[in-house]
């Protein structure tokens, strides 16, 4: 899997192809925070895009002038003023759907996804760098896809559900993650579940939203993070065109630990990858 993302810089991003192992990306959104259904945080330990809380409301102001026509002296133009200045907020996404090759789709998440945040909350792995709920319940699960859409409101990503094209099965997730787009640059994580694995969806998702993302989005950068020792999903992240640039120790929460990431990056100025290019159809 590659590191995780937005709604916590944990969302697996993505686990590999491979049978035996979890190959998850844990390429977390720089900037988001862990979901609220585990309760884990990859980054800050506070989750960002943590629903606020119910009922919240104004605190009334007790000191409040009883006498509004007293202040003669406010500038009326002031709070007009301080929203021109203000830098625009990011603007809600739509979440396409798209083939992944002949046997797979990506499309938004819905609530018919509930068996597959099932089956991804049994994995030994993926609940450790993602906001799937370690114990799994209904309320929990809505909750986590109803955030992946609140992402997509809120111009965080584009969160994506991996879908088997013959029997509409969800086996997996990957997201394009857009906190740094401000900085030209971009993060992907997916994961998969170990009914998906084995079969090249990890390796043609993210072929495929990377071709998107530097062809259709003209994004400058892409780039996602992996532990060292899943090779699988290096090796997918290396096929698809990305490039390892380094090592960052201690990066991102795992568990109860910190753990080292490997950093793998692609430009929309690189080459094709192994004689195929990563833009192409």
């Amino acid at each position: 899997m590659a590191a995780p993302e937005p709604d916590a810089p944990r969302e697996p991003e993505a686990l590999a192809d491979a049978e035996t192992d979890p190959g998850v990306a844990t390429e977390a959104d720089p900037g988001a925070g862990a979901d609220a259904d585990t309760g884990r945080e990859a980054d800050t330990g506070t989750d960002p895009n943590q629903d606020p809380t119910p009922g919240a409301g104004p605190t009334p102001d007790t000191d409040a002038d009883p006498n509004p026509d007293a202040n003669t002296d406010a500038d009326p133009n002031q709070d007009a003023d301080a929203e021109a200045d203000a830098p625009p907020g990011p603007e809600p996404v739509t979440v396409p759907s798209m083939s992944a090759g002949p046997d797979f789709v990506l499309r938004p998440w819905e609530m018919s996804d509930l068996p597959l945040v099932r089956e991804a909350s049994q994995d030994p792995y993926i609940p450790l760098i993602t906001t799937i709920p370690a114990r799994y319940s209904d309320a929990a699960a809505e909750a986590f896809v109803r955030r992946q859409w609140e992402r997509a409101a809120t111009g965080a990503g584009y969160p994506f559900a991996i879908v088997r094209s013959r029997d509409r099965r969800p086996v997996g997730s990957i997201g394009l993650w857009l906190r740094e787009l401000p900085e030209g640059r971009a993060s992907i994580g997916y994961w998969m579940v170990a009914s998906g694995r084995g079969q090249g969806v990890t390796r043609a998702a993210l072929r495929t939203v990377t071709s998107w993302a530097l062809r259709d989005l003209g994004i400058p950068r892409l780039q996602l993070f992996t532990e060292p020792w899943n090779t699988a999903s290096a090796r997918i992240a290396v096929d698809v065109g990305y490039r390892r640039e380094g090592l960052l120790r201690g990066w991102q929460r795992v568990g109860d630990e910190r753990r080292d990431m490997a950093v793998y990056g692609l430009l929309n100025t690189d080459g094709p990858a192994d004689g195929r290019a990563v833009t192409a159809d």
